[in-house]
């Protein structure tokens, strides 16, 4: 849902996209969002430049201003090259489908080598599966039940994941978040 008026939400629900200093966004999944309290410390802190706002204006007795909706950091954080490995990022290295048989719902992860075979806890050795198909391959190699994942399991850069991450879009986007998202996209005419 792209959101262009923002006036009848609660402030809780007025999140600021952040931008590195090279103006891209520090995480596309999940989106690098601050709350607006967080935001509004780190601009009188002199942290951030403020890039956008809401047509919101926050007030207090001796003081106003609009609520930025995105903001850019001013000093650049230097992206990892590798993201952690997490439940989540193998998800999101295979775009949330089952390796086996492409379902996208009750996902878990599967061992190729078992735990019990020898089979370690990495990148290289685990697949985003389904309950059904995790089951079903239960404690054998893919081998030994002729279960074979679609993508040889791989170490993603954080680019690769951030790449995926564009797929799946959060619920809420604000207007003027679109021109710093999704480079990728096709402008209009």
């Amino acid at each position: 849902m792209i959101v262009n008026h923002i006036s009848e939400l609660p402030l809780e629900k007025c999140p600021a996209l952040v931008l590195n200093a090279d103006y891209r966004p520090l995480s596309y999944y999940p989106l690098s969002l601050w709350c607006w309290q967080d935001v509004v410390r780190d601009v009188f802190l002199d942290r951030v430049n403020i890039v956008s706002e809401y047509e919101r204006e926050i007030r207090s007795p001796s003081f106003s201003m609009k609520l930025p909706s995105v903001i850019s950091l001013k000093t650049f954080i230097k992206p990892s090259e590798y993201p952690n490995f997490t439940r989540f990022n193998v998800f999101l290295r295979d775009k949330f489908t089952c390796q086996y048989c492409g379902a996208h719902k009750n996902l878990t992860f599967d061992h190729l080598v078992p735990k019990s075979k020898g089979g370690i806890t990495s990148w290289e050795n685990v697949v985003t599966a389904c309950m059904c198909c995790n089951v079903k391959k239960g404690n054998r190699l893919s081998s030994e039940c002729a279960m074979y994942p679609k993508i040889k399991p791989y170490r993603p850069t954080d680019e690769q994941l951030h790449k995926n991450g564009r797929n799946f879009p959060p619920n809420f986007l604000h207007q003027s978040w679109l021109d710093y998202l999704y480079w990728d996209v096709r402008l209009e005419a």
